[in-house]
């Protein structure tokens, strides 16, 4: 009995130790966006997308799908630096949805010459060969 209970705890901190690592690879990944962002580098912050055509955006205008058509909206909402701003995520719950997806909920914020605006947002991230990147964006 005493080995079963070895082992089931041993395999719960695994478990907790990777959950741990993977929220700080998401954290990271979402830091390197703002960062990108703030840099008006739209390609960079594209970084942390998942590179489909099964990507999904959701904002005001309903869902639209993959990569390039997900950047090529960014670059149209944000043709220059001025209505880029800079960018800030305040992140509220990183909860997993099994060993390869997390669901993240969190507030945006860009503070701009032309006018502050703010929402929230909701994502689902998937750990790919390339590391954790959005698979689904639901932006408001």
């Amino acid at each position: 009995m005493r080995s079963i209970l070895l082992v089931l705890s041993m395999l719960i901190g695994q478990l907790i130790f990777a959950q741990n690592k993977d929220v700080i690879s998401i954290k990271a990944l979402l830091a390197t966006q703002e960062q990108a962002w703030n840099k008006g580098n739209l390609e960079l912050f594209m970084v942390g997308y998942w590179e489909s055509d099964s990507l999904v955006f959701i904002g005001k205008n309903g869902p639209k799908y993959g990569y390039t058509n997900t950047l090529d909206n960014y670059k149209k909402s944000y043709p220059d630096s001025s209505h880029m701003g800079k960018l800030h995520f305040e992140l509220l719950s990183i909860k997993p949805l099994g060993i390869e997806h997390y669901f993240v909920i969190g507030k945006w914020q860009l503070k701009r010459t032309i006018g502050d605006v703010s929402g929230h947002f909701t994502l689902v991230l998937k750990k790919t060969k390339k590391g954790w990147k959005v698979i689904a964006d639901h932006s408001s």
